[in-house]
């Protein structure tokens, strides 16, 4: 892994060994700083303020080996991403102004997909994990995870149903708490839909109604004005000598008829002005009969408009957009809504009954879960006393004790009113008897801090041990260890380096000794810049810095014999 313009880190490469490196250093030297860069690689938060003052971006750069059907390797190149010789090359750059951009086999990708290859990739346990397994329900999830799909599916089946019964009880107290306003609701929409029935409307009434008063209130001056029309094109029979347009027309078409065979385009001048008369007669029928068959009378008029106000008071209430069309559709819509609220006491039953029923299934899969849970916490708690023997604790004992949460308001089963939340009704807990004879009590109040850490990190190698991923890194996790403990701890560490790649930041010398590569992340200061840089140490180099961490100074002879004894027994263990 490359860094750049980090924090403190200018620029340092860090080669992680395949089996058990340590990261050393003083205080603020910026080991920290490699744990953020995995952590960006890894698709974590990117910080600004982590850019080196003066650099435009941070860069970190990593090159993963992997198999070529690894799941990683397989989401990789479902993005476009390729392996170059076994190993993916991924990157991160972080500018100074907040932009993030990720790069993964050559390929430019969203920063989320980061997140989902290290899922597969990486797994990171630290001191803000321990801290968060300390509550109980970090605990729940954390026995599920270990459970693996023996919790998995019953909780997936368990959520299904809680969701479902969720809904309907939502649904059932609506229903029950507002049926003084449903009530209100169908009397304003019965009361509207029979409105709308006396009236009896038909669409698109209001147009043709609007059309026909139109037409009987100007009923003289159109039906005079059709009779002149009639008498120009057809005449006038009270004076016969009148000329009108048929006439004349027919006069042309007489004159062009006795001449026609003369010429064609005459002719066919004569063919139109006969299609003419003919046309001007049709007109001058449909005009005769449009005068006769206009009605005249007022007391149509008055019944249309009399209608029409009764089409207008519907659209003022009912029609949205003020047609005769739009108060059918509220109608319509209403009906729908009336046979909704008309239903509640059949809809009250049928939710009812589901509730019921939702809720003895809840009971049986709620205990399927907890069956589950008991079965996994047994070989849960085994594994991580086991763990705690090898961490100098032989005679300490965890227990998980798995209880159902009661609530008052809960359901009742078997007498006892039951709390069920989305992952069941169980709460989890994770006890310690330090030595024989102590009561198991909470883990944050039956351990020291020493053997709080230790506990924690029993904790952790067991769920390295159930996650599939490859690599293992633990941030500081034997914090409050020393002495006997802490060598315990380096050995552990060791044992599971043995199937997995594992990376620790610590600062005790008894854990970095079984290190298979150790680093220094060390600061130098030039007057003006401060830098931090990593370095693999090897030999006389080693043996400083295991000299530095035990007694604060690199040149002391006791301690360099006692590095040195701790190397000595660290090979001599592996």
């Amino acid at each position: 892994m490359r860094i750049r313009s980090l924090g403190v880190i200018d620029d340092a490469v860090v080669e992680l060994s395949p089996g058990f490196t340590a990261v050393t250093g003083e205080t603020g030297a910026g080991k920290t700083m490699v744990v953020t860069s995995l952590g960006l690689l890894l698709g974590g938060r990117a910080d600004p303020a982590l850019v080196r003052i003066g650099a435009k971006a941070a860069v970190v750069e990593g090159r993963i080996v992997m198999r070529p059907d690894a799941p990683a390797a397989v989401r990789a190149e479902e993005a476009g991403a390729e392996l170059d010789d076994g190993a993916l090359l991924i990157s991160r750059t972080v500018s100074a102004e907040g932009r993030s951009r990720a790069h993964v086999g050559g390929r430019s990708v969203p920063v989320g997909l980061l997140g989902e290859l290290a899922d597969d990739l990486v797994a990171v346990h630290g001191q803000t994990d321990q801290q968060g397994l300390l509550r109980p329900a970090r605990q729940r999830q954390a026995l599920d995870r270990y459970a693996g799909d023996a919790v998995a599916v019953p909780l997936e089946k368990y959520g299904s149903a809680y969701r479902r019964l969720r809904a309907v009880a939502v649904e059932l107290e609506e229903i029950t708490t507002r049926a003084r306003e449903r009530a209100q609701e169908a009397d304003l929409l019965r009361f509207g839909l029979d409105e709308i029935a006396a009236v009896e409307p038909v669409a698109g009434e209001d147009t043709e109604l609007a059309a026909e008063a139109e037409r009987l209130g100007h009923a003289e001056s159109l039906a005079s004005a059709a009779q002149l029309a009639h008498a120009a094109l057809a005449g006038n029979p009270e004076d016969p000598e009148a000329i009108d347009a048929n006439m004349l027309v027919a006069g042309a078409h007489r004159a062009l008829e006795s001449v026609r065979s003369h010429d064609p385009a005459l002719g066919a001048l004569a063919e139109r002005i006969g299609e003419l008369g003919i046309l001007l007669s049709d007109v001058a029928g449909e005009l005769a009969g449009y005068a006769d068959d206009l009605d005249a009378d007022p007391l149509r008029l008055a019944a249309v408009e009399e209608r029409r106000a009764a089409l207008t008071q519907l659209t003022r209430k009912y029609g949205s957009e003020g047609t005769v069309d739009a108060v059918l559709e509220w109608a319509e819509q209403g009906a729908a809504r009336l046979l909704e609220l008309d239903g509640d006491d059949e809809r009250i039953t049928e939710l009812t009954a589901e509730r019921d029923g939702l809720r003895d299934e809840l009971s049986l899969l709620a205990q399927a879960l907890t069956d589950a849970r008991v079965e996994a916490a047994t070989r849960f708690a085994s594994a991580v006393t086991a763990e705690l023997a090898s961490l100098a604790m032989p005679h300490a004992r965890v227990t998980i004790d798995i209880r159902q949460a009661e609530d008052p308001d809960g359901v009742d089963v078997d007498g006892r009113p039951v709390a069920y939340g989305p992952s069941g009704a169980d709460e989890v807990e994770l006890l310690l008897a330090p030595h024989p004879g102590a009561q198991p009590r909470p883990i944050a109040k039956g351990a020291s801090g020493g053997e709080l850490s230790r506990v924690m990190l029993a904790v952790e190698v067991v769920f390295a041990g159930s996650d599939p991923v490859p690599t293992y890194l633990f941030d500081e996790v034997d914090a409050g260890v020393g002495g006997k403990a802490a060598v315990e701890v380096g050995r552990r560490l060791a044992k599971l380096a043995k199937s997995a790649q594992v990376v620790v930041v610590t600062h005790l010398p008894q854990v970095a000794a079984f290190a298979d590569r150790q680093l220094l992340v060390e600061k130098t200061n030039d007057g003006s810049v401060t830098r931090s840089g990593v370095t693999v140490l090897e030999g006389e180099a080693r043996i400083r810095e295991l000299s530095r961490m035990l007694a604060g100074h690199e040149d002391s002879v006791s301690a360099r014999a006692h590095a040195e004894e701790l190397l000595a027994a660290a090979r001599a263990d592996a």
